[in-house]
């Protein structure tokens, strides 16, 4: 009988990688340190093999100089893997998922909700609740901005139980009625048409 030996992976999370942008520049940076055999997602290196503690030191030095960092607090790796999945969740799909959020995010880290919920509130001060509405505000922002959806579609792809609602968080969050910040928005493209 033959065992194959299993791969284990070594995971380090850097803070503030948000875009594709930044996934290049840790790529960049771990071909400078000729570390190869690594997969780079938002927030996320996986490698398989570990790093020095030069490398680490090197790598986590180099990623400062581009506004990176990698994290080493576990509170604070948790909480970055929160906010990388309400990023993915919100930003990255073309709709919100259908699933409660407390039940999605709880099932993908494998972590009681509570615990999450507890420790996320003492690392950044607001609760996941409130991060994930603030993060639906700015993908609703965005959607107005396209002028391709109206606002009950919007409400609808977003997972509002009316516009009405999504209105009051909308006005809430921003101070302007979701209306107001797109005629807003036509004004300031129509002033740069016009330059």
């Amino acid at each position: 009988m033959k065992y194959q030996k299993q791969i284990t992976t070594i995971r380090l999370y850097v803070r503030y990688m948000v875009s594709l942008r930044c996934k290049m520049k840790v790529k960049e940076e771990l071909k400078k340190l000729g570390i190869k055999l690594a997969v780079v997602e938002l927030g996320v290196i996986e490698l398989v093999e570990p790093l020095t503690e030069e490398q680490l030191s090197k790598l986590n030095l180099n990623l400062k100089k581009s506004g990176l960092e990698l994290l080493d607090n576990k509170r604070s790796i948790l909480v970055k893997s929160i906010k990388n999945i309400v990023t993915e969740m919100i930003h990255q799909s073309e709709e919100v998922p259908m699933v409660n959020f407390s039940d999605f995010i709880s099932e993908k880290l494998g972590l009681n909700y509570t615990y999450l919920s507890n420790v996320f509130t003492e690392v950044k001060g607001i609760t996941i609740q409130h991060y994930i509405i603030i993060n639906k505000i700015e993908r609703v922002k965005e959607l107005l901005l396209y002028q391709e959806l109206s606002l009950s579609e919007i409400a609808y792809r977003m997972h509002y139980s009316s516009t009405a609602h999504l209105s009051n968080q909308f006005k809430k969050i921003t101070g302007l009625t979701p209306s107001f910040f797109r005629s807003i928005a036509n004004i300031r493209r129509q002033n740069l048409d016009e330059l």
